[in-house]
């Protein structure tokens, strides 16, 4: 389940006219490299709560197949050329990604996550699913998460990371004399990446369409020691801003994305 309708306030830039979602990383929406990660470890079957422009998503997913492949049209009522029937569109080349299957879930422009989630749930048919935010990358191996997952035993596993300072650290001394300086570094703690692995209990945790599910449904989780958190020491970046969305594009540009592992 991936969690694509926020409005993406804060990189208005890009989604003032689509949603974050289908913000383009290498010239593919970033939600596509997030499904590709999931992919490369065998795990091909989504559903995307939509909300914000979500009618963009059903329409990218339509096209899908026809702007990935070359085709022939028929156009017209009969079917036919030269007295020989034909489907009205033949696609000429296979993309690796035909094995995927894909339901668009509509959960409401104003619903919190909790609220989406819940909303989604219709469409999970397993104890066990996974969950994760339409604007994050990581070289994560979703294999692994998922054998941490049913290690513990737990409802619920959190990936986390150690967050990237977005401002240089400085030690002072009292006389104002600068003793040390580190530009952007790593900070001593965990924060969330999203990527959860959720029993499917979790879901009676969840009250309503309001339910922020970052907050009461996690912090009860929390309080009955049911959630786990699985460490992340690899790469991970959200796109949450302009800067952001340049910085992932600058990456993928180099060719040597660090979530390119498919």
């Amino acid at each position: 389940m991936i969690l694509c309708g926020g409005l993406g306030t804060r990189m208005r830039e890009e989604t003032e006219y689509r949603p974050k979602p289908l913000v383009e990383v290498g010239g593919k929406p970033i939600l596509w490299h997030i499904m590709k990660i999931y992919a490369a470890s065998g795990f091909r079957d989504f559903v995307l709560c939509l909300g914000y422009r979500g009618s963009m998503i059903k329409d990218y997913f339509l096209r899908y197949e026809a702007m990935n492949n070359d085709f022939t049209i028929q156009l017209g009522r009969s079917g036919q050329i030269d007295g020989k029937s034909h489907s009205r569109m033949q696609f000429h080349n296979d993309h690796e990604e035909q094995e995927f299957r894909v339901t668009l879930a509509e959960t409401g422009l104003s619903t919190q996550t909790g609220g989406r989630v819940q909303r989604g749930s219709k469409y999970i048919d397993d104890d066990l699913f996974m969950l994760t935010y339409g604007d994050g990358v990581a070289d994560l191996d979703i294999a692994k998460l998922v054998t941490f997952h049913r290690s513990h035993g737990k409802m619920a596993t959190v990936t986390v990371m150690r967050p990237i300072s977005r401002f240089g650290v400085l030690d002072v001394a009292s006389d104002g004399l600068v003793n040390h300086f580190v530009e952007k570094p790593q900070i001593d703690s965990w924060s969330s990446a999203g990527f959860f692995v959720l029993n499917r209990r979790v879901l009676d945790y969840i009250d309503g369409d309001s339910c922020i599910f970052e907050q009461e449904p996690l912090s009860r989780l929390v309080a009955e020691q049911q959630m786990v958190a699985y460490r992340h020491e690899g790469f991970f970046y959200a796109m949450d801003t302009y800067r952001e969305f340049q910085y992932l594009n600058q990456v993928w540009d180099s060719g040597r994305a660090p979530w390119k592992i498919w």
